[in-house]
């Protein structure tokens, strides 16, 4: 999660971030209550709850699922959403779809920069706190900048920065 201290914590990301948390929020106020409520109701059915392994396993996932409810409901609360229009492509920027070049491999990706909550590294969503993230936002296109990763260190080159 991306976060800026002046005053006020802030969460920055996506509309398309802001939405899918929008949207998880919704669904598990709905759908995701009603399950546990009759898996409780299930589990009560079987009798004396001290010793009842249902009760207890349902129990548990309401707890979890009360916890993630409450944390997508501070996430959205604190969220600073980014805007398309409000992008400058004339620098790496979150929200920006960027292309790099590796130096050493000549091989080419493509990636948003997204808050780190909508990271999706298969859908070539990196965070803005990822090594990659840190390392070229703020950068201009031509700029090369030398990452160091889990697999190595990587030299690579923004070839372009764009809106998607």
């Amino acid at each position: 999660m991306a976060v800026q201290r002046s005053g006020e914590e802030q969460v920055i990301m996506t509309r398309e971030g802001y939405e899918k948390l929008k949207q998880e929020l919704a669904s598990l106020r709905g759908d995701g209550r009603s399950e546990i409520a009759s898996k409780l109701e299930e589990a009560r059915a079987f009798g004396d709850l001290s010793e009842n392994a249902e009760y207890h396993a349902a129990k548990e996932e309401q707890e979890k699922l009360e916890s993630r409810i409450m944390w997508l409901e501070y996430q959205l609360s604190k969220a600073k959403v980014v805007e398309s229009s409000d992008i400058d492509t004339s620098t790496v920027s979150l929200g920006a779809t960027v292309q790099l070049r590796d130096l050493d491999t000549g091989n080419t990706y493509t990636y948003v920069l997204v808050g780190s909550e909508e990271a999706d590294p298969k859908a070539n969503r990196i965070s803005a706190q990822s090594p990659v993230g840190k390392a070229i936002i703020g950068r201009a296109e031509g700029e090369e900048v030398i990452v160091r990763v889990p697999k190595g260190t990587r030299h690579l080159r923004i070839e372009r920065i764009s809106v998607s």
